[in-house]
């Protein structure tokens, strides 16, 4: 579940956020005896009309008898030691956050429920106190009474269920937004072809090659000057006189 939760938030580039008062707890949270199960197995295909609901909506019970719970705990029945004192200091970090810090990440959730970047600062608050209260709950089971320690598992039972209905719904909301998305990349890329369709001038009709003239043989002129084939009379063909001179009378 976590490692699907920072997908989420790499996915949707959100920015830094806060750590939660619930986090100044000493020692890290061991894992939770009954692990909720995959919110990804258990969320639904959100409908096309989906609307998320108001995180308080689906934390209010539980976070009232998460605080109700630990504040009727009395540790001075508890066996003394460090186990009590850890126990005591676990109490006034969760107090501390209902007071201070959870109050304004359910104002800001509830004030924006279809966006992530409101809602999963508030989701990890919610983690960062169901691994304090676990811490508690094995603490009064070792030093505490019997009746804390019932009545404190069954506070972090139904904060449980709770997480992990806000976890569905985060996830309900990040397919809706991917969906959208891809929608809205679609219609563009569609827009885009007309209008590259619309800009472009149609090309020229293509006319028709003119036929082929057939080439006419030039005709050879006949020549002008004809040859002389003639000679007069009394020349020679080289124009000299071929007759004799009559000769003269006595």
């Amino acid at each position: 579940m976590r490692i699907l939760k920072s997908v989420l938030i790499t996915s949707v580039l959100i920015a830094p956020l806060c750590f939660c008062g619930a986090q100044t707890a000493p020692d890290a949270a061991p894992a939770s005896a009954n692990p909720a199960p995959s919110s990804a197995a258990n969320a639904p295909n959100p409908p096309a009309n989906f609307s998320p609901a108001a995180p308080s909506d689906i934390l209010h019970r539980s976070l009232g008898e998460v605080n109700q719970t630990v504040g009727e705990v009395r540790l001075e029945r508890w066996k003394r030691g460090s186990v009590r004192d850890e126990a005591g200091t676990n109490i006034d970090a969760i107090q501390r956050d209902m007071r201070g810090n959870l109050p304004s990440l359910l104002k800001d959730a509830d004030g924006a429920p279809a966006t992530l970047s409101k809602v999963l600062p508030l989701s990890r608050n919610v983690d960062a106190l169901y691994d304090v209260l676990v811490h508690l709950v094995e603490q009064a089971r070792v030093s505490g009474t019997g009746e804390d320690a019932s009545q404190l598992q069954q506070a972090l039972s139904d904060l449980e269920k709770a997480r992990v209905a806000l976890d569905n719904q985060i996830l309900q909301t990040a397919s809706v937004q991917e969906k959208q998305i891809v929608d809205l990349r679609t219609t563009v890329q569609k827009q885009q072809v007309s209008l590259r369709a619309a800009s472009t001038p149609p090309p020229a009709p293509k006319c028709p090659a003119p036929p082929a003239t057939p080439t006419r043989r030039k005709r050879a002129k006949p020549s002008t000057s004809k040859p002389n084939t003639t000679s007069k009379p009394g020349t020679s063909s080289n124009g000299s006189s071929s007759t004799n001179p009559p000769k003269p009378q006595p």
